[in-house]
């Protein structure tokens, strides 16, 4: 998938599911610091895609959250 379909794949969420899967991805950003300590891991690019899809989501949650607060 591109980055713009997956971009519109999380607009479509809303606040519990974009908070799940931050949840998710956090998980899986600690299993792979935790194969990293183990020198298990041989994809390291996936530390950025990860820490850059976090932000996304969390940047996506406050947008929507403030906008929420200005219509209230």
């Amino acid at each position: 998938m591109k980055k713009s379909e997956i971009l519109k794949d999380f607009k479509s969420l809303n606040d519990s599911q974009i908070k799940e899967k931050v949840n998710e991805l956090r998980k899986e950003l600690f299993d792979l610091r935790f194969k990293q300590a183990t020198r298990q891991l041989s994809e390291t690019h996936k530390f950025k895609t990860l820490k850059k899809t976090i932000a996304q989501l969390l940047t996506l949650s406050n947008s929507q959250s403030n906008s929420q607060k200005s219509t209230d």
